[in-house]
């Protein structure tokens, strides 16, 4: 996580985030420097807009305390389970016709049990 910290300085501060700047930043911090972490990190955002993706997960919601959590896992199951009925996958076809495991692997056993 403080690689990507160093990163969010590193841009706040209008610096070049590149391996130089990121390895700086950390090894102030007194981080042990792993140099294929700071190169991974800094391909991964060669092509990111980090004020863009800092505005998007600000304006995302939080889930709610309590019941909002296991809610928000539930629709990313069900959303998951059309992802790959979309895909055509043959093996969550063959998945269905096993029985009444399906409903509990699921979680949709689970989601009613919650309302």
């Amino acid at each position: 996580m403080e690689y990507v910290y160093a990163a969010l300085i590193l841009n706040e501060s209008d610096e070049e985030i590149n391996e130089d700047n990121v390895t700086a930043v950390l090894e102030a911090a007194g981080v042990d420097v792993e140099e294929s972490r700071v190169k991974a990190l800094v391909a991964a955002l060669e092509d990111v807009d980090i004020e863009e993706a800092v505005d998007t997960a600000a304006a995302a919601p939080a889930p709610a305390a309590g019941g909002g959590a296991v809610e928000a896992a539930d629709d990313g199951d069900e959303a998951d389970e059309e992802e790959a009925a979309d895909d055509g996958d043959d093996d969550e076809e063959d998945a269905a016709d096993d029985g009444d495991d399906d409903e509990e692997a699921s979680g949709e056993g689970l989601g009613n049990l919650f309302g």
